[in-house]
């Protein structure tokens, strides 16, 4: 997850500084205690053993834990590619053997005959909403039709995160409009396209009746104990609108879900005498936001006259892209937090849900369904209404439980000045804080092992405050934790939890155990594929990119890798051009189409400078390379020349 905010070179991403003022124990001194009892330093990493399952010690294969013992040595590698080195350079590296394909870069009519692109950024608001959005992020491929059309036929479901104004404007920012807010707005949010594969042309956009957008204006109503008519949501006008959607998840009955992550970004005031809320400040809303500046000509981002719209944000987003018509629903019952992604998973009939609340200091959330998922839907009601939603708190013995957010439980209770489940819901944050959960730097993307259902979450970076499997003191590069749910039920309320790898280069901080094929910083994306490889996408934020004072020179761009949790190995499979993230994969059904993002390549960094209404061009020039365009976020459709199955 990467955001832009004025001024254009900032010391950290606004994540990166936390806004929780609560004393809970972080992360960082648990991870410290955990290891030091067991001391598992080995060869400068920090790594679970087997003990991870019998509590027994040793250490582990390259810079990873052992989920499992290793697979008798005469099994196919899992990893079957030659990786590839880092890179600086504005382009896009595959292994030997790979090609990419790019499609619906931003601006791409999401029907043909819609509205073309302009290279100048002149397309309008209204043509906007007819055209894919900006800064892809995470994704599913929803496959139409039966058997083998199944791998060349489906629905794209793709988040837009945020927007960078320098691009998106012919004339950049300096004035604020209210057709630049439009505009702005409608290149937010999700995009749903259809796509279709020939031999002859690859993947191209299909005429499609399911076809849509859904941004930031887009009609949208309430479910779960927050409904549409609590005071806390009434604002001017109806509620409208998805607005910074990070990750994702998919549900075990066919829809998205679109998750909104740094909503408070977009409002800001300039009334002289308005001050936050304690609420409002602990969700880190403040009189700028990240320097849009639509509350200049859209009263809906005043808060000061608009209050309780902000309030309209922070949730998991519902949308079938079956139903063109289907009005996309806030589940209020996963809680109101800062959501990176939303993955689901299936444990005795029920649905589980893991999401992480992306802010240094900030904490891992779990929702689990108080019953049959398909026994609701048979009656009519969603199982994502129904159920209790936990946080997670992390013991320095490796041990941890989730702790309810249920209103009347220890105290969250009225007394205690929590007036129902909805208060509960809405400052959700405040009740994690007053059950003492554990803070993590970052909390990102989660994956769910298909194997074992082992489950593990990307910890970006943080300061080591407070937050996210930390055992470092700043934590630049970040790592990735990994825990399993007791008797590997994922309906459990207690867990076993290890480090799986830390990342960074080992020329600048001794416990990376990372090599020249396998450095990097910052992971931030992570998804199983079916057969159980790890692939592990990083966004190193353009305030460190390729900045050796940072640490972050021998990394170069933003990358993805691939491991074998069974032993340990990964390999980088993909480099991205300047100023990108790499975020968002998924492939078709028999793996031999994997469909990647690649976010805000040409963004403003201090390492190749700025983005200009007089050279739009200054960082990258990815995809189309043309003289007189700009740098585009866009969709990349990777295959093997012979082929095969992606990275096997």
């Amino acid at each position: 997850m990467s955001v832009q905010r004025r001024p254009v070179f900032p010391a950290s991403d606004p994540d990166e500084v936390s806004s929780n003022p609560s004393a809970n124990r972080p992360f960082h001194e648990v991870a410290a205690a955990r290891f030091s009892r067991r001391s598992v330093l080995a060869s400068g990493a920090i790594a679970a053993a087997a003990g991870f399952l019998t509590g027994s010690t040793g250490t582990a294969h390259a810079t990873a834990a052992t989920a499992s013992p290793p697979e008798p040595t005469g099994r196919r590698p899992t990893l079957g590619f030659t990786p590839v080195p880092t890179s600086d350079a504005d382009r896009l590296t595959l292994p030997e053997g790979y090609q990419a394909q790019v499609i619906i870069p931003w601006g791409t009519p999401i029907r043909p005959g819609g509205p073309a692109w302009r290279k100048d950024a002149a397309n309008s608001a209204a043509e906007q909403a007819q055209q894919v959005g900006m800064n892809h992020d995470g994704m599913h491929f929803f496959p139409l039709g039966k058997g083998a059309e199944r791998n060349r036929r489906g629905l794209l479901v793709l988040n837009h995160e945020y927007i960078d104004q320098q691009l998106l404007f012919p004339d950049g920012d300096a004035e604020m409009t209210r057709e630049k807010v439009a505009k702005a707005t409608a290149a937010h949010g999700v995009s749903i396209v259809e796509l279709v594969h020939t031999d002859r042309h690859g993947w191209q956009v299909a005429d499609s009746p399911r076809a849509r957008r859904v941004t930031a204006d887009t009609l949208v109503t309430f479910s779960g104990p927050v409904g549409p008519r609590h005071p806390a949501l009434r604002a001017a006008d109806p509620p409208r609108g998805t607005i910074n959607n990070c990750s994702h998840g998919v549900t075990p009955w066919g829809t998205y879900l679109a998750c909104e992550e740094n909503f408070n970004a977009y409002f800001g005031t300039e009334h002289p005498g308005w001050e936050p809320t304690d609420l409002q400040a602990r969700y880190g809303i403040d009189r700028e936001g990240f320097g849009y500046r639509w509350h200049e000509a859209d009263p809906r981002f005043d808060i000061a006259v608009n209050p309780h719209e902000a309030n309209r944000f922070g949730w998991v987003v519902e949308i079938d892209p079956m139903d063109p018509d289907a009005v996309p629903v806030k589940r209020t019952a996963l809680g109101r937090i800062k959501h990176e992604g939303c993955v689901t998973t299936e444990a005795r009939g029920r649905i589980v849900a893991y999401t992480g609340d992306d802010q240094d200091g900030d904490y891992l959330y779990k929702f689990v369904g108080d019953g049959s998922w398909r026994a609701h839907r048979a009656r009519g009601r969603s199982p994502l209404d129904h159920g209790t939603l936990y946080v997670a708190r992390f013991e320095d013995d490796g041990t941890g439980r989730w702790l309810p957010l249920t209103h009347g439980t220890g105290p969250l209770t009225r007394d205690a000045g929590w007036a129902d489940q909805a208060d509960v819901l809405l400052r959700t944050r405040e009740a994690a804080d007053a059950l003492g959960a554990t803070p993590m730097d970052r909390p990102e993307w989660i994956a769910v092992n298909p194997g074992n259902q082992d489950v593990y979450c990307s910890l970006t970076n943080g300061s080591g405050r407070g937050g996210a499997a930390n055992p470092r003191t700043p934590n630049p590069y970040g790592h990735i934790i990994r825990w399993r749910e007791r008797d590997g039920d994922n309906t459990a309320t207690t867990f076993t939890w290890d480090i799986f790898l830390l990342a960074g280069d080992p020329a600048y901080e001794e416990r990376t155990d990372l090599t020249e094929d396998t450095r990097f910083g910052s992971p931030d994306g992570l998804w199983f594929d079916p057969d159980g490889r790890l692939w592990i996408l990083t966004d190193v934020s353009n305030s460190s990119q390729n900045l050796p004072e940072k640490g972050y020179d021998r990394i170069g761009n933003n990358q993805m890798l691939a491991a074998d949790p069974h032993t340990g190995e990964i390999r980088r499979f993909l480099t991205g051009p300047r100023g990108c993230e790499i975020t968002g994969v998924i492939t078709t059904p028999d793996q031999r189409t994997m469909f990647v993002n690649v976010q805000h390549p040409g963004e403003a960094t201090p390492a190749w400078g700025e983005p200009t209404p007089e050279n739009p061009r200054a960082v990258s020039n990815w995809p189309d390379f043309d003289p007189e365009g700009r740098p585009r976020s866009a969709t990349i459709a990777i295959r093997r020349t012979d082929g095969g199955v992606i990275g096997a």
